[in-house]
Order: C-alpha cells, then structure tokens, then sequence
C-alpha cells in the first residue's frame, strides 16, 4: 500500500484569509504557510500559472516547511496552451505594443526557451529540498488527442527532467470510451501520472471521474460540483463544499489507486472560504480509518472527520 497525502490547491485565497480559518494571530506569508504545513502535508501553488515564481520566493517556501512536506506546482500558463496576460512574462521577454493576451505560438521560439528555462530553474530549490511533487500540466479544453499533443506532452516531460511533470485534461477526446485505454496506455508508457478529476459533468471540458494509475506517483484533484461551473468567477465555479457521504464513496476508489501506485496527491480544489481544508480534514479522517490504508498524519490535532 503506498503513501496516501492529503492537501488543497492553495493556502492564500482571499476568501480563505477572510474565513477564519487561519488563527487570528496568524498573519503574515511565513506564518500562514507554517500553519498551514502544521496541519497537511501537501499543497498545490496555483499562483504559477498566472506568473512564473521568482526563485527567492520557492526557496523560502522550502525553508519555512518541514522535511517531508510536499509541494506540487502548476505549469505556467503560456506552456500548457493557454492564454497568458503580457504582463505576466518577465519584462525582458515582453513584446512591445501590445496588451492582449499571448500565446506561445505568438512568440519568437528563443522568448519561449527562455520562458521554460527561467520557470522551471525558479523551482530548482524545492526540487534540491526534497519538496517538489510534480509540475502539474492542465492542458485547455482545446487541446484534444492526437499525434502533436501527445509529442507536445513528452516535449513537456523531456524539458522538465529531472523534475516530474503530471497532466490532466480538459478535453473529453483524452478520455472518451473509445480513446480512454490509449490514452492511459500512452502515460503509462512514459510513465507520467495521470491527474484523476472530480468535477462536474456534462460541460465541453468534462473529463469522467476514472481512477487509474500511471506511474508509482498519483494525483486527485477535487474541483467540486459547482452548478456554476461555466461561470468566470472561480469562486463562483470552485465553491462547492463536499458532504462527508461523498467524499465517503470516494475513499474506497483513493484506497485502490494508492494500492497501485508508491504515493499519491490527493488536492482538493474546491477553493472558496474554507471548503478545501475542511474537506481535505475529512478526506484525510476517512481514509484513515480505511484498513491498510497509509494516510500520512500531521500534528495539530489530526483530522476530524465532523470538522
């Protein structure tokens, strides 16, 4: 049975400064990030996509952590295919005259090297702690299978080496019931972790929950089930908070895929006020009263499964 860890995708929300969650005198970065590692032991940084990290900032995340805590890091935007702001690029790389958004395709090759080499070189200390998880790659509803996607993937995978890259979909071509064995098949031969999701369904950027592994390494993402998925507003399309009944029926299925894999994320997403780490407490709970299933503990109380 490998290693099951539990953790949301951010400690920095503004609605979850605002919910209380946080102790009243826990105020500053360092603090909230040593409170917040007192209690999981993984955390997802979302704030990669929108920009790259500056290198100081990823090296104090590792000073301010313990020894085994585990971050796993979202790609930047401009390399998973998505639209990037100009303004999120580093001011030496920025085209001149022009504020729309930006896509890799809409830049010189030696911008976009340059891009990958600077990003992945900021989450070099992590990777020297001993605290880096995977890069996590969300690949946009527009980017559907075949042959230059799947080499698109291991261009991403060769590029990031030695850190690990895992990649979830948002276009149901990956998964459909004809594609879905290929797929699967595909990551396992290259032995990348596939992001196993829980959303909503019946979207155009809808991927069925299927558990399966890939590699030793796993990862669960949690987005809720918003009935304001399409809504631009991400509280709006992540604020959904879990009953205990269904993060219950998931418990078995994470039980099994850390029966296949050395160790597997679990990061719940559904990030608005405090849902993710309540949630997350009571995953955790849960899974820890399942027979031979290794959830990692943390101090500061453990989890409650009511909480």
């Amino acid at each position: 049975m490998g290693e099951i860890l539990v953790g949301t995708a951010s400690w920095t929300d503004k609605t979850l400064l605002e919910s209380g969650w946080y102790p009243a005198g826990v105020t500053t970065p360092e603090e909230r990030l040593r409170h917040y590692a007192s209690r999981f032991p993984l955390v997802e940084v979302d704030s990669t996509y929108y920009a790259p990290p500056a290198e100081a900032t990823v090296r104090l995340w590792a000073e301010r952590t313990p020894a085994e805590f585990v971050f796993d890091v979202k790609a930047f935007s401009l390399l998973t295919r998505h639209p990037t702001r100009p303004a999120a690029l580093p001011k030496d790389l920025r085209p001149s005259g022009g504020g729309k958004n930006l896509y890799a395709r809409d830049l010189d090759r030696k911008v976009v090297d340059q891009v990958w080499e600077r990003f992945l070189s900021a989450l070099l200390p992590l990777l020297e702690a001993g605290k880096l998880g995977a890069v996590l790659f969300q690949f946009p509803r527009w980017f559907p299978i075949g042959r230059a996607n799947k080499h698109y993937i291991l261009e991403c995978k060769r590029r990031c080496e030695p850190l690990r890259i895992s990649v979830e979909f948002r276009n149901h071509t990956w998964m459909s019931e004809e594609n879905q064995a290929e797929t699967l098949d595909f990551l396992r031969s290259y032995a990348i972790p596939y992001v196993c999701v829980d959303m909503p369904q019946g979207y155009p950027d809808s991927i069925p929950p299927v558990v399966a592994a890939t590699s030793d390494l796993e990862v669960v993402r949690f987005h809720g089930h918003s009935d304001k998925w399409t809504s631009h507003d991400i509280h709006e399309r992540f604020g959904y908070r879990y009953s205990l009944d269904e993060l219950k029926r998931w418990a078995p299925r994470l039980r099994e895929l850390g029966g296949q894999a050395s160790t597997t994320h679990v990061l719940l997403n559904n990030c608005y006020r405090d849902y993710a780490q309540v949630n997350a407490r009571q995953l955790a709970a849960v899974l820890a009263g399942l027979p031979d299933c290794d959830v990692r503990p943390r101090p500061g109380g453990g989890p409650q499964p009511n909480a």
